[in-house]
């Protein structure tokens, strides 16, 4: 299972080679990290997305990222109701005579051709990343010369719905 943890950390130097180093040594692996700073210049926010299959495991880790130098917050919003966010640029082979068929692509998943030349474009989306996903394996076909991906960044929604057992009848 992935797993998405946010890390508020200072903003200070090897900060990121301490938190990647753990994972190393501890062998797990990173699919996704983003790192930027906070509405204070000395505080940074992390996230992660980390496949860990086991809870104990998961849990051992948090507590170990806790214990770090300059690590201020450690938060697994895995569970919890969120928003994510990634970003894409790809270079897509498209010739004049696919141009329309590629931007019937492109218009539904609202992105943005950002360059141009005579047989390539290329092409901005963001959204969730199993959108970002989905749009790719969709100009697969065209020729893709190149991507660039952000990884996912993300943070917990306001309203969190409380999970009950119990029938509304506004539910019906």
């Amino acid at each position: 299972m992935k797993r998405v943890v946010t890390l508020t950390v200072n903003n200070n130097s090897g900060v990121l080679n301490r938190i990647t180093g753990l994972f190393s040594k501890r062998q797990f692996n990173i699919e996704s990290i983003t790192v930027g700073p906070t509405m204070n210049p000395g505080i940074s926010k992390m996230t992660l997305i980390v496949p860990i299959e086991d809870p104990a495991k998961m849990e051992q880790l948090l507590k170990q990222l806790q214990k770090q130098i300059d690590v201020l917050k450690v938060t697994d919003i895995t569970d919890k109701r969120m928003v994510t966010r990634e970003l894409a640029l790809i270079k897509v082979t498209c010739p004049p005579s696919v141009r329309s068929e590629v931007y019937s692509i492109i218009e539904p998943f609202r992105a943005t051709v950002i360059d141009m030349s005579k047989n390539i474009i290329t092409v901005q989306v963001t959204g969730e990343p199993s959108k970002v996903e989905a749009f790719i394996d969709l100009l697969k076909p065209y020729g893709i010369k190149d991507i660039s991906r952000t990884g996912a960044t993300a943070f917990v929604r306001e309203h969190q719905i409380q999970e009950t057992s119990e029938l509304s009848i506004l539910q019906l």
